[in-house]
């Protein structure tokens, strides 16, 4: 693909077609983060629960494995791109229902759902309390939220290392890390409604396998993916410098940076 083409794309359309290309490898990295918060909801069979910001539908497969074909799982996202691929993995499982839509606005029945889950799902949202108080609505009375979402991006070596390797000190979009935040994150859910708010930080040496894998990954998503995937030339220049870097940890099969979170939970 030429720059030219590459122009046409909004930064949130890139993000899509990378995610799309590489959601294996991803999901590889991304997958016991996402279920250790998914620990925290302790759902049952016939549950119904969403997930905001399903993406490429791991995670939903994941949660219909706890629920079962009695259950209901809503996966939701704004990205047509992502959940086509989340259609053909998700095809086989009944109980899924995906649904192209803001989270922030999707509507379901009030009082109709168990659980409500998102994998890095929450920090883009344009308007976190409308967000959540949507998300409280459709809740039963007591029904539980759990999300996982990046801490400190400093605390971070997952996208500190990469950008560092690369030249950058730090990243060009503070989004993914608007939610590092203790104090803000629990303003934003109390203000929506929510109750018995607790935020445990876990940290976790996560991998998407080798150096190639690994670098493939870290140059299409996270903050130098960001980069790398808006300015192609940025991307040939931090490729060789990234992956020396990479290989110079001394774990060639399998390299792993370290991941820190939060694990958000609260009740309606």
């Amino acid at each position: 693909m030429t720059e030219a083409c590459i122009n046409t794309y909004s930064p949130r359309q890139l993000h899509a077609k990378a995610w799309a290309e590489e959601y294996e490898l991803i999901d590889r990295q991304l997958s016991p983060l996402g279920l250790r918060a998914m620990e925290e909801l302790r759902l049952g069979p016939m549950d119904t629960v969403i997930d905001v910001g399903c993406g490429t539908g791991q995670t939903i497969l994941q949660l219909a494995d706890r629920v079962g074909e009695e259950g209901l799982v809503y996966g939701v996202d704004i990205a047509e791109q992502l959940l086509s691929v989340a259609g053909q993995r998700t095809s086989h499982r009944k109980c899924v229902r995906l649904i192209e839509a803001d989270a922030q606005v999707v509507e379901l029945p009030s009082r109709s759902v168990d659980a409500v889950f998102s994998r890095f799902g929450v920090m883009s949202l344009r308007d976190p309390i409308a967000a959540f108080s949507n998300f409280h609505r459709s809740l039963k009375r007591d029904g539980r939220i759990a999300f996982c979402c990046w801490g400190p991006f400093l605390d971070n070596e997952l996208d500190r290392f990469p950008l560092l390797a690369a030249g950058f000190q730090s990243p060009e979009d503070e989004t993914p890390f608007s939610f590092s935040d203790p104090e803000y994150v629990r303003n934003v859910l109390m203000s929506a409604g929510f109750k018995d708010i607790a935020m445990v930080p876990y940290d976790e040496a996560v991998t998407s396998g080798d150096v190639d894998a690994m670098t493939r990954v870290l140059l299409s998503v996270g903050p130098l993916g960001k980069i790398a995937r808006e300015n192609p030339a940025i991307k040939s220049a931090a490729e060789p410098k990234l992956r020396e870097a990479l290989a110079g940890l001394g774990h060639a099969a399998s390299v792993a940076l370290v991941a820190s979170i939060w694990i958000v939970t609260a009740r309606a």
